[in-house]
């Protein structure tokens, strides 16, 4: 029994520990910092920016990650180059920006290749952008322009940013149904291009339209006229529509059902009709001589028109006064 005794201490010093609860071991904060991987600085291969300009954040990134200031450190390239930024340039738009970062290790490439980032012009955008274009020439108060395209459109590779177009002249005498447009794409102040294009134009409005067939002398106000959406591009002079309230307004032709009515096809209401009898007076020194004369033509206050002496038959020029009145001229 003795002899067993060393035995069994040296088993219970080598098993124990196996069997005893498990626990931690501190660890320093050097060692902990010594674990984590270290800061480094790294170019893309190749960013794609916009007409503003290359920024820190687009070109650089740091490994294993933190945010970078959007800091402008080149300029853009043009629409369809592509530049070689090097690692240099980067450092110093780095060191202006983020001086705490400057120090860090690089890793990656020596340099980042930068193009503008780029999107299709369809059909429908450069209809938007030719007819806001237009439309501002015309004014708003002109009516609602409408373009289309001639030809089929094929769609262009423009930035992928927002775009203005600039209409370098139009047609003399102002749009037409058909016309030919020459215009410049531009994103932001930088020209993309020149192209001229065939459209078909139509300018709408709200237009006084005869509802059923119009005689003439009817009065405006009491006729069977509607405003309608029409197209005044393929009319010559069409009438205003405040003239549908104007009282003294009367059609001075026949108008089909159906037809816009056009400036020509009316007048002022005459006050005098021809054939009818007024007073037509004339001066001689301090007297005025009245007498009936004979209205040859119609005519409305302030104009001037042909009258008759029924008894001698001669005709005189005279101004119309009222609806009754003339003043002769000698």
């Amino acid at each position: 029994m003795v002899r067993r005794l060393p035995f069994l201490l040296i088993a219970a010093w080598i098993f124990l520990p196996a069997f005893a609860e498990p626990h931690s071991v501190p660890v320093s904060a050097t060692a902990a910092r010594a674990a984590a991987p270290a800061e480094t600085l790294s170019l893309v291969p190749a960013a794609q920016v916009d007409s503003r300009g290359v920024f820190l954040d687009q070109v650089l990134t740091v490994v294993p990650g933190r945010d970078l200031p959007h800091v402008r450190v080149a300029r853009a390239p043009a629409f369809g180059e592509t530049v070689a930024l090097t690692r240099d340039t980067v450092a110093a738009g780095l060191r202006d920006a983020a001086p705490g970062l400057a120090g860090l290790d690089w890793s990656g490439p020596e340099t980042v290749q930068v193009s503008r980032r780029t999107r299709s012009l369809d059909e429908h955008e450069l209809r938007l952008l030719l007819t806001e274009a237009a439309q501002a020439h015309l004014g708003d108060d002109s009516g609602e322009l409408e373009l289309r395209l001639a030809r089929a459109w094929t769609p262009l590779l423009v930035p992928d940013e927002t775009l203005s177009l600039q209409i370098l002249d139009l047609p003399r005498g102002g749009l037409r149904p058909n016309l030919l447009l020459r215009f410049d794409l531009l994103a932001g102040e930088e020209r993309l291009g020149g192209w001229q294009l065939s459209l078909q134009a139509s300018l709408w409005s709200d237009l006084p339209v005869a509802r059923s067939a119009l005689q003439r002398g009817q009065r405006l106000i009491e006729a069977d006229v509607a405003l309608e959406r029409v197209d005044t591009l393929t009319l010559r002079d069409p009438l205003s529509p405040d003239a549908m309230s104007n009282e003294h307004l009367e059609l001075a032709q026949f108008v089909r059902a159906g037809q816009p009515i056009l400036a020509r096809a009316v007048r002022v209401r005459p006050v005098i009709r021809r054939g009818g009898m007024v007073e037509g007076l004339i001066a001689d020194g301090l007297m005025v001589i009245s007498l009936k004369v004979e209205a040859l033509e119609d005519a409305v206050p302030g104009q001037t028109l042909r009258v008759r002496n029924p008894r001698t038959r001669r005709e005189f020029r005279a101004q119309v006064q009222d609806e009754q009145t003339v003043i002769l001229f000698p």
